[in-house]
Parts: structure tokens; C-alpha cells; sequence
């Protein structure tokens, strides 16, 4: 068992200890933990990612195990945590759990992922069953939301059992008067891989299926790429919309950039954002992090 510090005084091991030990701290923490707004006075958000890898999912830039190692990731999540203008962070229980122990949700949004059973490359990847968080377990544990990928391909029977439970779950959350994100994406697959249409005409059918899902939308948020024509793809809705990162290529800058004309748009209210902060080219995830928090909340990367 590594010994790494992931947060000043405590380690991964200490982790294993709390969860052998003590594993109702964790029911206790969430109870006590301090929470805020889901949107504080500008109306936006800066949130992490960190629920790739219980699909499996594990790369970065063509590294094939780039988030293997839990302390690291932990630790990546911690200092980008603490910067200023950072609101929280999207994840799936183990990850989100972890940090909770760490003390760095207090006061953070903290949104959970419901379904991870599309493990990246199986042959059920469409069949994107919920495997994690439900929508009573979010209301009951006191998070700020739920996050489901809905992957939309015709040629895919699996398809329509991830719409049908998304559409529950957005009907859920709703009930509990919480956030339902949603990440819509027409796919389809090519050479044995699923692969998302980038596009943007694929992109707006994909955020009109999205948006009749559940039988409320009044809590439904969209996560969407960052896809050309992205004014006209934002007129398919009315729905507040994050963008998501992706797997970064390229020049950084390119994609600060496009992120920054992005968010001039009135519906686009910020960024959900794993690998391309967490895991930066040259290493420097709290520079990476600021200017992600510049781009959203302006000078001074806002108040979180």
C-alpha cells in the first residue's frame, strides 16, 4: 500500500483504515458536511470530472493508465479543489467518498454519477445500465445533483434501456428537487468502438431527445462538447448547459480559447472538466485550474 500524502496529515492508507475501521464515518460526513448553493451570485460553474474511471476508462492524451493510480488521482483532485473559483466536482461514490474523508467537499458542489455500466470497449457499451449513485441515495446523502451519459445510437437495441432509466432518473431527481445533468451524444459504432458524432446537427438531435427525458424538466441540466457552430446548437434549447473537456489533444491554449468563446453564450453556464485540468501537459494542474476559473467566473477566477 502506497504512503503517499493525498491531503496534508493523511494518506491513502489512512483511507483503508477509516473504511475497514470506522466505514460509517462515511454516512456520518456526508450527515455534517457543509454545503452551499448550486450556483453562487454569477450564475456559473466550475466543476471536475472524476467518474471516467469506473467505466473503465483510465487514459489520458493516448495513455493507456493514465488514472490508474487512485493516490494520485486524489491528490490531482485536492489541489485543483482547493483553488479559488473551483465549485466542486462530478464523481462516483468511491471517488467522491474519498474526498469527503479528506475534507475536500466542504462547501464544494458535489454531483454524483449514476451509470457506469457501459464499460469502455464491451461489446454492452450502449446498454449503459445504472451502477452507482441513485437518485434516492443523492437526495439522501445530501448531493447537489445526478449525472447520467446517455449515449443515443440507432443501430443499438441497448439504447433504449438507457434512455428509459435515464428518464427515471431525471424523473427522480426532479422529485427531490435536485440538479439531473444529463450527457447526450448520437453515436454510433465504427470498427468495434463506439464513437461519439461531434458534429453539430448530430449534437442538437442529440440535446432534443435529451431534453424530453423525465417527466419534469424543471431540474434538467445539459452537459455538451465544445462542437463547431456552438450558437446554433445552443438555440436547440433552454436548458442551463456545461461543457464538457474530453480527452484533451492539441495545444492547450486552443482549447482555453474555445472554451472562452463558448462561455459568452447566455445558456452555456460553465465547464465540467476532468483529464484536460487534472492532468495537464506540463504537469501544473493549479495553473491549469486558474485559468479554467478565469474563463467561467472572470477576473480572479470568482469565489467558490
Amino acid at each position: 500500500m502506497t504512503t503517499t500524502p493525498v491531503s496534508p496529515g493523511l494518506r491513502v492508507a489512512d483511507l483503508t483504515e477509516i473504511r475497514v475501521r470506522e466505514p460509517g464515518r462515511i454516512a456520518a460526513a456526508w450527515a455534517t458536511r457543509e454545503r452551499r448553493p448550486l450556483v453562487r451570485e454569477d450564475g456559473r460553474l466550475l466543476l471536475l470530472a472524476a467518474d471516467h474511471p469506473a467505466r473503465g476508462a483510465l487514459g489520458v492524451r493516448g495513455a493507456g493508465a493514465a488514472m490508474a493510480s487512485r493516490s494520485d488521482l486524489l491528490e490531482r483532485l485536492v489541489t485543483a479543489l482547493g483553488r479559488p473559483g473551483v465549485d466542486g466536482v462530478l464523481g462516483t461514490p468511491d471517488v467522491l467518498d474519498d474526498l469527503l474523508l479528506l475534507g475536500a467537499l466542504e462547501g464544494k458542489v458535489a454531483i454524483g454519477s449514476m451509470n457506469r455500466g457501459g464499460l469502455q470497449g464491451a461489446s454492452f457499451e450502449l446498454d449503459d445500465r445504472f451502477t452507482a449513485y441513485s437518485a434516492a441515495e443523492i437526495a439522501a446523502r445530501g448531493l447537489d445533483g445526478g449525472k447520467m451519459l446517455t449515449r443515443i445510437c440507432l443501430d443499438d437495441p441497448g439504447t433504449v434501456a438507457t434512455l428509459e432509466a435515464s428518464a427515471r432518473a431525471v424523473t427522480e431527481l426532479a422529485e427531490h428537487r435536485v440538479m439531473a445533468m444529463i450527457e447526450p451524444f448520437l453515436s454510433v459504432r465504427q470498427r468495434g468502438r463506439v464513437v461519439n458524432q461531434l458534429d453539430p446537427d448530430s449534437t442538437i438531435r442529440s440535446v432534443h431527445i435529451a431534453a424530453g427525458l423525465g417527466a419534469s424538466s424543471a431540474y434538467t441540466w445539459l452537459k455538451l462538447p465544445a462542437v463547431d457552430e456552438l450558437d446554433r446548437v445552443m438555440d436547440a434549447t433552454t436548458l442551463p448547459t456545461l461543457l464538457l473537456g474530453g480527452d484533451p489533444q492539441g495545444d492547450p491554449e486552443d482549447t482555453y480559447a474555445s472554451w472562452g468563446h463558448a462561455l459568452e453564450l447566455p445558456a452555456v453556464r460553465g465547464l465540467v472538466v476532468g483529464r484536460a485540468l487534472l492532468f495537464p501537459p506540463d504537469g501544473d494542474v493549479a495553473a491549469a485550474v486558474d485559468i479554467a476559473a478565469g474563463l467561467v467566473h472572470g477576473a480572479g477566477g470568482g469565489a467558490a
